[in-house]
């Protein structure tokens, strides 16, 4: 990273700091412990088997077999590119898949036959601890009857770029699926089966997360269709075969199996935000929240929060914005590289324009912003001055977009690596007194 003064990289430093307290905030080790301690205390007469699934499964499994006092085992669902966390003595036997995101492979088939395996055989008595978190939708792939795997891949590129929101793309998900909606629940039946959640979804949905595989799910196979005609998908006909059949129908909320389905939301995107406003407080910096579940193009809401900075009067010290949520991209370029928080990024700094005393980062919790295996990055007032000695335009990157290009090219890349840990966007705007309102 290439910043042009001590200032610079003195706030970089303090908003990185802020991300890694929203971070910890939001660990499995953190979180999960108080969720367990209840079925700590519960007598099992059968079996008790854990899934872990999604881009935090290994820290969630790992953190269970520390805390739960009774031998475990289980199936363990998590990204090709995650580091595998060696669960300490507690853990019986269990078997590591690692699959596909944000695209399914092979690895997901895999992961969803072990996983309709593992709940077929279980019966009366037996409990299944189900730790959830996103990115599982990907991960665990089981496709309805008819439907190949090279067509659910395609079908997830298409709504991915085509800018639908989780909610959308997850409730077609569900209804091309055999564990997906509800459906792994009903492979485990008469089983009991207890969901603990770790939210990557605005609004907190259990039913969302990981397309909710343990939870009954009230969308339904027309909804899924309208999804795909509002954004003008047109699938092969053997997905609209599967959309338009009654057997693809998922796990409803009134159906008497799903009457014992209980679940709990462990962790969230405002408790990242929170832990780093009551950070940033704790040392006199006054922090305004613009909301936990912000969503929408993220070029759009960069250059709304651009315009909002801008308008702010001018103040004595020191402030902070934050916000959290899950904004989309709809790729028009096709080589465009770049997830939603280097574009929302990106907007925000070509509305700012280089304002005085105004710096940004914006991450992805789970360590990678859409395709690329970064987690965000940060701007600072020198940004788009840089970018020009660079030959860089930003408007130009904006509109083919390729954000990924922009900040990889001035080295403002945030990396982390896999994080354990997914609770969505994380956004945050250091405002210095040397901001004035119209600069």
């Amino acid at each position: 990273m290439t910043l042009t003064s001590a200032t610079e990289i003195e706030t970089v430093r303090r908003l990185r700091d802020l991300l890694d307290r929203a971070l910890s905030a939001v660990s499995p080790a953190v979180a999960l412990p108080p969720h367990l301690a209840a079925l700590r205390q519960r007598t099992i007469p059968g079996r008790q088997v854990v899934l872990a699934l999604g881009k935090a499964a290994d820290s969630l499994f790992a953190t269970a077999c520390a805390t739960l006092d009774r031998p475990l085992s289980g199936l363990v669902i998590a990204p090709a590119a995650a580091v595998a966390a060696d669960p300490p003595g507690g853990a019986q036997a269990f078997q590591r898949i690692a699959a596909g995101h944000p695209v399914p492979d092979r690895g997901s088939l895999r992961a969803g036959q072990a996983a309709l395996a593992l709940a077929r055989g279980l019966g009366e008595g037996d409990h299944l601890l189900a730790l959830v978190s996103g990115g599982g939708s990907a991960l665990m792939c089981a496709p309805a009857p008819g439907v190949t795997l090279a067509e659910k891949q395609a079908l997830t590129r298409s709504l991915l770029r085509c800018g639908a929101t989780i909610s959308e793309i997850n409730g077609v998900r569900k209804h091309l699926s055999r564990v997906k909606g509800g459906r792994l629940a009903l492979a485990a039946f008469p089983a009991t089966v207890e969901t603990l959640a770790l939210s990557d979804v605005p609004g907190d949905d259990p039913q969302l997360i990981a397309s909710g595989p343990t939870l009954p799910d009230p969308s339904t196979l027309a909804e899924a269709r309208a999804v795909l005609q509002r954004h003008g998908l047109t699938p092969p006909p053997a997905i609209l075969r599967a959309l338009s059949d009654p057997a693809n129908e998922t796990l409803k909320p009134d159906d008497p199996r799903a009457a014992g389905l209980g679940v709990r939301i462990i962790a969230r995107g405002a408790d990242a935000l929170a832990a780093a406003a009551a950070t940033a407080e704790a040392t006199g910096v006054p922090t305004t929240i613009l909301g936990t579940d912000l969503q929408g193009e993220a070029r759009d809401l960069g250059t709304r929060h651009g315009a909002l900075v801008r308008a702010l009067p001018p103040a004595d010290g020191p402030r902070l914005l934050l916000s959290g949520g899950e904004t989309t991209v709809t790729v028009t370029h096709r080589h465009g590289r770049g997830g939603p928080n280097l574009e929302y990024l990106l907007a925000l700094a070509i509305a700012l324009d280089g304002a005085a005393g105004v710096h940004a980062l914006a991450c992805d919790t789970d360590g990678q912003d859409g395709t690329e295996p970064v987690a965000g990055a940060v701007i600072t007032p020198s940004t788009l001055a840089r970018a020009r000695h660079l030959g860089l335009d930003a408007p130009s990157h904006l509109a083919r977009n390729d954000s990924h290009g922009f900040f990889a090219a001035l080295g403002d890349l945030v990396i982390t690596g896999p994080t354990g840990t997914n609770a969505n966007d994380f956004r945050v705007i250091w405002i210095s007194p040397s901001q004035t309102a119209g600069s």
